[in-house]
């Protein structure tokens, strides 16, 4: 399949693609550009065409880059983590002087 060729891919995939593209397109990203992101998405979420002589085909599609959006990297308060970090320390520091070997 020659480079940029989509005729490998299930119109689900091309759905998907468009679908990014134009939330890329929504925040700012220029049209070129939103369209290499959205079909690399596409790619990476399911390593390539699903047709007959697409890279992907036989794998199994868990849309990865999909599960992602929408997580709130720091869900606990400040307080939390700190207080978790210091029970490591405290965790790694008494397994040292136990004798045990701290990874």
């Amino acid at each position: 399949m020659a480079q940029g060729d989509k005729s490998k891919y299930t119109g689900k995939q091309r759905r998907k693609a468009e679908h990014i593209a134009e939330a890329y397109e929504s925040r700012g990203v220029p049209a070129k550009e939103a369209e290499a992101r959205a079909w690399a998405t596409v790619n990476k979420d399911d390593g390539g065409g699903k047709k007959p002589g697409g890279s992907g085909r036989g794998r199994a599609s868990d849309h990865p880059a999909v599960h992602r959006g929408g997580k709130v990297s720091a869900s606990r308060a400040a307080e939390e983590r700190s207080a978790s970090a210091r029970k490591a320390v405290a965790t790694r520091k008494r397994n040292a002087e136990a004798g045990r070997h701290a990874s």
